[in-house]
């Protein structure tokens, strides 16, 4: 499988950079995870959103959602080639907002589908189990496997240090993890430092940890180094725009 960072700052947009969203492909299969600010513009570089064939969201704050309602736009009012509609969009969130869930179902453009903490789901060639993070709404991380070929991503969303993220995220291939702030700020309730996801990675030994909704300010180098050195024999990555890593 293939990832596509198409947003990664955390909170709001800046300097021609969006939030969350990521494009995750296999086996033609294309899910966007998560979607925020300027995440149609970026995946029109990858993928035209009407090839879309599913979207999985975290939680509903406006950095993860904030371009969802412009992508049922663009399914409502945009045409194939042959002047034909594209399909039903299934969009899967959490129902503990029940007012929000009810958004991602819009008349012959998408229907919202309910998961839970106890669900083990399968979108396309996904399998998808959740953990519900630390965070001040409901918000959930994903442990998303490639059925073909066994590969493991697992998403930490938004959310303070649990550890049970460790076993959560055991043997990933992939880690990508919400690392906000600094070396300094660790228990915070919301979000991770670099420390903490360093030290994730390095206890569930996983393979890759790509650092994730970053912050808009600071050096970015210095998050890296942080990460890894609590994480030897880790591969650490930052989150850039476009960058697309294979799984």
């Amino acid at each position: 499988m293939k990832l596509t960072v198409l947003g990664y700052l955390g909170g709001y947009p800046t300097r021609d950079t969006g939030t969350s969203a990521y494009l995750l492909e296999a086996d033609g299969f294309h899910l966007l995870l998560d979607a925020g600010s300027a995440a149609l513009l970026a995946l029109e570089k990858h993928v035209d959103p009407l090839e879309l064939d599913a979207v999985l969201l975290s939680h509903y704050h406006h950095d993860h959602i904030a371009d969802l309602g412009v992508l049922q736009f663009t399914r409502q009012l945009k045409r194939r080639p042959d002047g034909s509609r594209t399909s039903l969009l299934p969009i899967y969130g959490h129902s503990e907002d029940q007012d929000m869930f009810k958004r991602l179902t819009m008349d012959l453009v998408s229907e919202g589908i309910a998961y839970d903490e106890h669900d083990r789901i399968s979108i396309g060639p996904f399998d998808v189990t959740h953990m519900k993070t630390l965070h001040p709404v409901p918000c959930f991380a994903f442990r998303i496997e490639d059925r073909t070929t066994g590969k493991v991503l697992v998403f930490t969303a938004d959310s303070g240090f649990k550890p049970e993220l460790v076993e959560f995220s055991k043997e990933a291939d992939l880690l990508m993890a919400d690392t906000n702030f600094f070396e300094g700020m660790e228990n915070h309730r919301v979000h991770m430092t670099s420390t903490e996801v360093g030290r994730i990675a390095h206890e569930a030994n996983v393979s890759t940890l790509l650092l994730t909704h970053l912050p808009q300010e600071g050096n970015l180098d210095l998050l890296r180094k942080q990460a890894a050195d609590k994480a030897p024999g880790v591969e650490v990555v930052l989150a850039q725009k476009h960058l697309q890593i294979e799984i």
